[in-house]
């Protein structure tokens, strides 16, 4: 950790806080379904991608398919070693009772799935567009605030880059990467089709950390060799990622070692939305913020309720956010969604 936090930068919903030093130190465990602390994996798992196809075994006749049941337990809600809004609420540590939770983040076969079997139309389907990371040429970065993110007309779930360029529909996302451009709403219809829900916010970062409390959940998710453990950028952002995760952009999901619960990629990858509003210490961020790049494209809009979401993305680097952390959190207008957003899923009946 940086010896002096830098006042952050914020963004509803989208990763700040330009020019903190590097994070360095373990990140994510190995360990399918364990709760002790196991030994780091190495980087890119394969087997794991590819066990991930999309779809989890069960689906369609397992109510819980897909999902693992964390204990119930007690563990320090919040850090005291990063930002102010992520500082402990008491002294004493948050009781979480035992629950089920989707492994990995509900990837785009899956929600498909319910689309087809409910006709819903998503936020920004209705609404006719969406934010858009974009990665800018220094000239651009230059010439316009928040030159990585763009509103874009046309871009939805099914098409999250928007129409091509030449204005033929581009290829559908891969099955087995996170579903992003998903409101909240939008999660939480799928839940509910489930008869699941969203996590609340304690609830996700109990089963992010795994069973651990120790300070090592706040250093980067690298080995200690220096490789990355999860998804997230390397290299000076926005304008290059060296991809030494292995990937630029999102990822399948799974394709990281688990944790000591057995969930996959719950730091990096995609944001994850929580069911609570955004409450507590509120961090002043004035760098990337998706809803005034929407405002400025689509005209004035109506600020929906601030919500949490968790975990950060392969948006966050060094450099930007460094928010690839268990406790860390960020604000975000429950009816916007963006092309780093995504979400899992709970079921509270044991």
């Amino acid at each position: 950790m940086p010896g002096k936090w830098n006042k952050p930068l914020t963004i509803l919903g989208l990763l700040a806080c330009i020019g903190l030093a590097a994070w360095t130190g373990a990140g994510a465990e190995a360990g399918v379904g364990a709760v002790a602390t196991l030994p780091q994996s190495a980087l890119g798992n394969a087997s794991l991608c590819a066990a991930a196809s999309g779809l989890p075994a069960g689906w369609g006749s397992d109510a819980r398919a897909g999902m693992v049941r964390v204990p119930d337990g007690e563990f320090v809600f919040g850090s005291t070693r990063g930002y102010p809004d992520e500082r402990p609420a008491t002294a004493h540590k948050e009781t979480v009772a035992a629950f089920w939770i989707d492994r990995t983040e509900v990837t785009n076969a899956q929600f498909g799935h319910f689309v087809r079997a409910t006709g819903y139309v998503t936020q920004a389907e209705r609404e006719g567009a969406a934010v858009v990371f974009h990665r800018p040429d220094e000239a651009e970065l230059n010439a316009r605030p928040y030159a990585w993110w763009r509103y874009v007309r046309g871009a939805n779930w099914k098409h999250p880059g928007g129409p091509a360029m030449d204005g033929t529909v581009p290829a559908a996302p891969p099955p087995n990467q996170p579903v992003t451009m998903i409101a909240r709403a939008d999660a939480l219809a799928y839940a509910q089709w489930l008869g699941r829900d969203l996590p609340t916010e304690a609830e996700w970062e109990y089963a992010a950390k795994g069973g651990r409390d120790d300070a090592t959940l706040d250093d980067a998710p690298v080995d200690p060799a220096g490789r990355p453990t999860a998804n997230f950028w390397q290299g000076p952002f926005p304008l290059a990622d060296a991809a030494q995760d292995g990937h630029a952009g999102l990822a399948p999901v799974g394709c990281y070692a688990a944790n000591g619960f057995g969930l996959f990629d719950t730091i990096g990858n995609a944001w994850e939305w929580t069911k609570d509003p955004y409450t507590g210490a509120r961090q002043p961020h004035a760098n990337g913020d998706t809803s005034a790049v929407a405002a400025a494209a689509a005209g004035p809009r109506r600020p929906d309720e601030a919500t949490v979401i968790k975990g950060g993305s392969f948006l966050c680097s060094p450099s930007y956010c460094v928010r690839y952390r268990a406790a860390a959190r960020e604000s975000q207008e429950a009816d916007l969604g963006a092309s780093h957003i995504g979400f899992r899923t709970v079921l509270r009946v044991l």
